[in-house]
């Protein structure tokens, strides 16, 4: 009678989040990917074996929003650092967006150099969205064609400076793009604010010289995006073109959107971390390290965005990792919140805190943040079944999480990333991310004596 094949790995006796319950059980890996998933598999029958005992077994986080600026601005954060903060937060497979690297990608000459500059460099796997812009709408159709999962468009300026900076789709350029995106077969993701509204906010604070954290944050109020939202939905409807929102910051936007998925059309949105745990009241504590487009809201609003998550009517969560130089986040003195750099910097805490503030403190369901986190982006994105969720055929993408220990609380040191600075640092974390497995091989481990990183880790892939 012929054995069965050895699995590569055993990881053993950990509580398994799947798509619809947790259980505790073994995972039998092999070739990368997961073969079975049993109460109790054979010791003997795993090559190397990772004892979960007593640990949450979280499907790797599929991260469908992140900024590693690489080519062109890899000073700010390039793909070695990014991923590797990625893959210490759990997440093993993550999309790129199409700026703020130089060229951004926005042709396929543009995606050729930003694929040359991934290649060796990433520890995770990943993927890459296109952009719409001004004049370029012929390149949408070899963008799709040289493998980009979607394509990405801001409504109001992305802001950058030179030639080569991402630019603002107006009107015509998204309507017309939506026409062209749509027969394609892929999704288009917006930044959802109105560069009317917003713009003419900025300019009279600046003229009154009123340049706070609420100044800044009433230039891009709550109506900029719900207008914006509903802009862009008016047009999905009339081509057909299937959206996605990111980084919603506000509860009467999801139920805007919620209300045209009730009507048939194929929209998603997505909110942050930063949105779900942090308010406007920390802009003054945390200053320009917790500035973001759109801006943190009230506790009311972020309170409402827990409703809209806990009742599904929010589709996913990303990091919207934006990172930067670290004196780019200290603007001008006396401080001016317009000129200091908008972006978050988080990729590497967005498991630990949906598990502390939605599991922990909240009573979030594990299988409904395993969902948001993994499962409905891999789906949104194209990658799914491959990605997103611990089932038998799937990629081993793993995250282990040893969860309601004893705190640690985040210093600057503990951090991957190219440029030390986070809002989340001084910040106390009950869970941790112990472990990630990508396609089955251990790409980040941490222990009392430190982070892990395997020699020879940048093993990522480009997923088409």
């Amino acid at each position: 009678m012929n054995r069965p094949e050895p699995y590569d790995l055993i990881i053993r006796n950990g509580e398994i989040v799947t798509r619809d319950r947790t259980c505790v059980a073994d995972l039998g890996i092999r070739g990368g990917v997961i073969a079975a998933i049993e109460a109790h598999l054979d010791k003997g029958t795993g090559r190397a074996i990772f004892d979960a005992s007593g640990l949450l077994v979280f499907p790797g986080i599929v991260d469908a929003h992140v900024h590693l600026n690489e080519p062109g601005l890899g000073n700010w954060e390039g793909f070695a650092s990014g991923s590797a903060a990625l893959a210490a937060g759990g997440c093993t497979v993550y999309a790129d967006m199409p700026l703020n690297g130089l060229p951004p990608t926005v042709t396929a000459e543009a995606m050729r150099k930003k694929l040359d500059a991934a290649a060796s460099r990433s520890v995770i796997d990943y993927a890459l969205w296109g952009g719409l812009v001004p004049g370029l709408l012929d390149e949408l159709k070899p963008l799709a064609e040289a493998g980009v999962i979607g394509f990405k468009a801001f409504m109001s300026e992305p802001g950058g400076e030179g030639e080569d900076r991402f630019r603002r789709a107006d009107d015509l350029t998204l309507y017309e793009g939506m026409k062209r995106i749509a027969p394609l077969g892929k999704v288009l993701a917006l930044h959802a604010e109105s560069e009317p509204i917003v713009s003419g906010l900025a300019d009279r604070a600046l003229r009154e010289g009123r340049t706070t954290a609420g100044d800044y944050a009433a230039s891009r109020p709550v109506i900029a995006e719900l207008e914006a939202v509903r802009r862009a939905l008016f047009y999905a409807e009339q081509t057909g073109c299937k959206l996605h929102f990111v980084h919603i910051s506000s509860a009467d936007a999801v139920r805007e959107i919620e209300l045209a998925k009730r009507g048939g059309m194929d929209v998603t949105v997505e909110t942050c971390p930063h949105y779900l745990v942090l308010t406007e009241e920390d802009m003054l504590s945390l200053g320009p390290a917790a500035k973001c487009a759109p801006p943190l809201r009230s506790e009311s609003e972020r309170s409402r965005l827990w409703e809209a998550l806990a009742s599904e009517t929010i589709d996913t969560i990303a990091s919207d990792h934006s990172p930067c130089p670290s004196f780019m986040k200290a603007g001008r003195e006396p401080l001016d919140w317009f000129a200091a750099w908008g972006g978050i910097s988080g990729a590497q805490s967005t498991l630990e805190l949906m598990i502390d503030e939605g599991y922990l403190n909240r009573s979030i369901p594990l299988p409904l943040l395993g969902r948001m986190l993994s499962l409905a982006p891999a789906q949104r994105i194209g990658l799914h079944p491959r990605k997103g969720e611990i089932a038998v055929g799937a990629d081993a993408d793993i995250a282990v999480v040893h969860i309601a220990g004893d705190p640690y609380r985040l210093h600057p040191e503990l951090l991957h990333y190219r440029h030390k600075h986070s809002p989340y640092v001084g910040r106390s974390f009950r869970s941790r991310v112990v472990a990630t497995f990508c396609r089955g091989a251990k790409v980040y481990e941490w222990s009392t004596e430190g982070a892990f990183f395997p020699a020879g880790g940048a093993r990522g892939q480009w997923i088409r």
